[in-house]
């Protein structure tokens, strides 16, 4: 059992991820943006933007100073929003030692730079051996009403994997590891863009036949994008790919499938996430991945799809007939050449 965890973000998945450490963790201190947060899960043990009924446990403080909150802490825990997580690290500058364990929750590629999160955390912190990833099948809202999950953590160093894992894993919480850091990280950001893609399918009503058509092409797609970002294609597989590929694309829980469905009603991204207060990270994922994909000749025609839907003004039934009009090729094409 560790003695001091911090936990970076208090969105949905950083209050659950808050309390699942709490199992394994004598004392949990919570950054939180906001002071306003930050004092009520101090005096109410609640966090009152998001999972607002999930009461958590006394050992859990928060804070708004980032040098109070790294004070003693034995690891961290990073959940910050793709989009905000450079500028958020920007702040912890100087104040975190060398050698403190990092786990990254956050999930994308950044665009421009094409850093995979993990790396985004070692640019700015240092030491990319100490720094883990964690991804799988766990919403927030299921976790924090102890429901069974699952989630794989990878490390470049197996003692760091392990670390995380047995702060993680609990009787519903199952955690399993692997050395496929990239892997993990590329599936994390991929299924998102395909969860909005399965949201338009649903709020189009194209049937589940389509829906699972467009999931397993996704899931060959991811497989394209980890082969050629060095990864393992098995990974896909499992509970970071399909994994989390099935729960994003289908539950009511998932904000990227949401919004896709919002999306194709004509909602904005701009407009929804201001009515939800929720980040919806495959819209910032599609960029870099259609980057990724021109500069290294991978196809992602359900990426290419989403991306002309969401930045190049192209219509719900332009992307269909766009996606539907291709010929089609070997199953498994583009996993056996980089």
């Amino acid at each position: 059992m560790l003695d001091t965890v911090l936990v970076m973000g208090t969105g949905s998945w950083g209050t659950a991820a808050a309390g699942l450490v709490s199992e394994n963790a004598r004392r949990v201190v919570m950054w939180a943006h906001s002071p306003e947060v930050a004092q009520s899960i101090n005096e109410q043990h609640t966090n009152p933007r998001h999972l607002r009924d999930y009461v958590l446990p006394a050992t859990i403080a928060a804070t708004s100073d980032a040098a109070e909150a790294v004070r003693g802490a034995d690891a961290i825990v990073i959940a910050v929003p793709s989009n905000h997580l450079r500028n958020v690290l920007g702040g912890f500058v100087g104040l975190v030692g060398e050698d403190v364990p990092m786990l990254v929750l956050t999930k994308g590629i950044e665009p421009g730079s094409h850093l995979l999160m993990t790396e985004v955390v070692s640019d700015v912190l240092g030491n990319p051996g100490r720094v883990a990833a964690l991804s799988g099948p766990n919403h927030a809202e299921e976790v924090c009403q102890g429901r069974v999950s699952a989630a794989v953590v990878g490390s470049e160093r197996a003692s760091v994997s392990s670390l995380f894992q047995g702060l993680f894993l609990s009787r519903r919480f199952r955690v399993y590891r692997t050395d496929d850091l990239r892997g993990i990280e590329v599936c994390a950001a991929v299924k998102n863009v395909i969860a909005i893609a399965s949201g338009v399918c649903a709020g189009t009503s194209l049937g589940d036949n389509a829906l699972a058509v467009l999931m397993t092409r996704g899931l060959a797609e991811m497989s394209r994008v980890v082969h050629a970002m060095g990864g393992n294609p098995m990974t896909c597989m499992g509970l970071a790919g399909m994994g989390d590929l099935i729960v994003t694309c289908t539950s009511v829980h998932s904000r990227n499938r949401t919004f896709g469905m919002a999306l194709a009603h004509g909602a904005s991204l701009e407009g929804y996430e201001s009515a939800t207060g929720m980040v919806v990270e495959g819209a910032r994922a599609v960029v870099s991945v259609c980057e990724l994909a021109r500069e290294r000749g991978i196809e992602t025609p359900i990426t290419a799809a989403v991306h002309a839907i969401l930045y190049e003004g192209s219509n719900v039934d332009e992307a269909a007939h766009t996606l539907l009009s291709r010929i089609p090729d070997e199953e498994f094409y583009g996993l056996t050449a980089n």
